[in-house]
C-alpha cells in the first residue's frame, strides 16, 4: 500500500474558506428562508471588463481558423502579454523588469504555493502574522515545520505578530531567515508597507542571505502614489525579491485565471556546496516542467487589460469596491466597532467586540444578521480577536449588511 505524505497531517484543521462554507451551508438547512449577505471570501461580484471580454472573444475567434488556430504555447507567457506587463505595471512607476523576468500563471495563489518547492526543506520561514493562509500551509506539506501548538503555531515557523501596537506590520526578526512572505496591501488586515519600511526589510535581506515573497496581489487598490505598488521600487530589491501579481481582484479574473510572478535575474541561492544558483534558472525550470501555460485566449483577454479602454474600466471596478469598502469602514465605526484597513485594500478588519473569539463572533454574526464574514484567527494567531470584511459585493447588499449590523450586532 503506497504511504502517504505525513506531513499533510500535521495541518491543525481544513483550509480555512471551505471552513466557512461547511458552516453557512449548516446554517442555511437549518434555516431556509435567512436572506445570506456573504462578505467573507474575497471573491470579485462585477463583471469582466468590457474591453477584456472583446480581447477574450477574438482570441477565441482566433481559435476556430486554422491559420490562426494555437496550441501550446509557451510555458513562462506569450511574449505580448508579458511585454504588456513589463510596460504598463513596471516602467510606467520607473521599474525596470524584462519580459523574460515574468512568468504567466493561473494564480497568484499557486504561485505563492509552489515556489517554495525550489527551496530547502531545512529553510527556515517567517511569515507575517496575521496572513494569507496558503503561506504556511504550504511549507507545512513540504515538510519545513513540526507540528502546531495550541496556538495553532507550527514549530520551525518564525511569526512575526501584526498588531495594532505595530500598525500591523512585521517587524524585523531579531535572528536570520532564509524565506520572508510580506504580503502588501495585507490580506487581511488591509494594512500597507510604506517604503522606508520595505527599504528595511531589503536591507535585512540582503545582511542575512534572505529571499523575500513579497505578494502585491491587491496593489491596485493603492490610492496613495507616495505609496510603494511593487517591492522592486526599493533599491536593490532585484537581488532579494520574488513578486507575486494578479488580474482575480483587479480586473475580475477570479474565473478566468490568470496572474504572473516576476523571478529577477539578479537573484541567487545557495545550493548545499555554498555555490550561487540562479533562482530564475530553477524557477523556470519547475514552470516549464509542471506547467503548460494559461490558455492563449485568457492570456489575449489578460492583454485587454492594458488597452486604455481596459484601464479605465478596470479603475471603475475599484473605485466601486472601495466605495463599498467605506460604507463598510465607515458603517461599522459608527456601530462603535474599531476597524482597520479598507482604505487601500478591499477588506476591513475589526476588533472582535467583548471577549468573544474570532469564530464566536462569525456564529453571533451569522445568527443575528445573517452576514458571512471571516474569522481573524484563520489567519494566525494574531488574528485572534478580529474579523475580515470583504468589500467584494453588490451595493445594495453592502449597505444591508451594514444596516443589520447597525440595528442588530452594534458593538457599543
Amino acid at each position: 500500500m503506497a504511504r502517504i505524505n505525513d506531513h499533510y497531517q500535521k495541518l491543525s484543521a481544513g483550509y480555512l474558506f471551505p471552513e466557512i462554507a461547511r458552516r453557512v451551508q449548516a446554517f442555511s438547512q437549518e434555516n431556509a428562508e435567512a436572506d445570506l449577505i456573504k462578505l467573507g471570501i474575497g471573491d470579485v461580484t462585477r463583471p469582466l471588463p468590457p474591453a477584456v471580454i472583446e480581447a477574450f472573444q477574438d482570441g477565441v475567434a482566433e481559435m476556430a481558423s486554422v491559420e490562426t488556430f494555437r496550441g501550446y504555447g509557451p510555458e513562462q507567457g506569450h511574449l505580448f502579454l508579458r511585454e504588456l506587463i513589463a510596460a504598463n505595471d513596471y516602467a510606467s512607476r520607473g521599474v525596470a523588469i524584462d519580459p523574460d523576468e515574468i512568468f504567466v500563471s493561473d494564480g497568484a495563489k499557486c504561485d505563492c504555493g509552489n515556489i517554495q518547492e525550489i527551496f530547502s526543506v531545512d529553510c527556515r520561514v517567517a511569515v507575517a502574522d496575521p496572513v494569507y493562509p496558503v503561506y504556511i500551509d504550504t511549507n507545512v506539506m513540504a515538510g519545513r515545520t513540526g507540528p502546531s501548538d495550541d496556538r495553532g503555531c507550527y514549530e520551525n515557523i518564525l511569526y512575526m505578530p501584526c498588531t495594532e501596537e505595530n500598525g500591523f506590520q512585521p517587524e524585523l526578526p531579531d535572528a536570520a531567515v532564509d524565506l520572508v512572505y510580506l504580503c502588501s496591501p495585507n490580506n487581511p488586515t488591509g494594512t500597507v508597507a510604506t517604503r522606508e519600511q520595505l527599504a528595511a526589510w531589503v536591507a535585512y535581506a540582503k545582511d542575512c542571505g534572505a529571499t523575500i515573497l513579497y505578494d502585491a496581489a491587491y496593489e491596485a487598490y493603492i490610492s496613495d502614489p507616495g505609496l510603494p505598488r511593487s517591492i522592486y521600487e526599493i533599491d536593490g530589491a532585484r537581488d532579494v525579491a520574488i513578486e507575486f501579481r494578479s488580474f482575480s481582484k483587479t480586473a475580475g479574473f477570479t474565473g478566468t485565471r490568470c496572474a504572473f510572478i516576476v523571478v529577477p535575474r539578479e537573484l541567487t541561492g545557495k545550493n548545499s556546496a555554498g555555490e550561487d544558483v540562479s533562482i530564475h534558472e530553477l524557477w523556470s525550470r519547475r514552470h516549464s516542467t509542471k506547467f503548460n501555460g494559461v490558455s492563449y485566449p485568457v492570456q489575449r483577454a489578460a492583454a485587454g487589460v492594458y488597452t486604455e479602454e481596459g484601464k479605465a474600466q478596470v479603475l471603475s471596478l475599484i473605485e466601486f469596491y472601495m466605495e463599498n469598502a467605506r460604507i463598510i469602514r465607515e458603517g461599522l465605526q459608527a456601530a462603535g466597532y474599531s476597524v482597520h484597513g479598507g482604505i487601500h485594500s478591499p477588506y476591513s478588519w475589526l476588533r472582535v467586540p467583548g471577549n468573544a473569539t474570532s469564530w464566536e463572533f462569525f456564529d453571533l454574526l451569522l445568527d443575528s444578521t445573517h452576514v458571512v464574514g471571516t474569522p481573524g484567527s484563520g489567519f494566525g494567531p494574531s488574528g485572534e480577536g478580529y474579523f475580515r470584511l470583504s468589500a467584494f459585493g453588490e451595493r445594495e447588499r453592502i449597505q444591508e449588511a451594514i444596516t443589520r449590523i447597525q440595528a442588530k450586532l452594534p458593538a457599543s
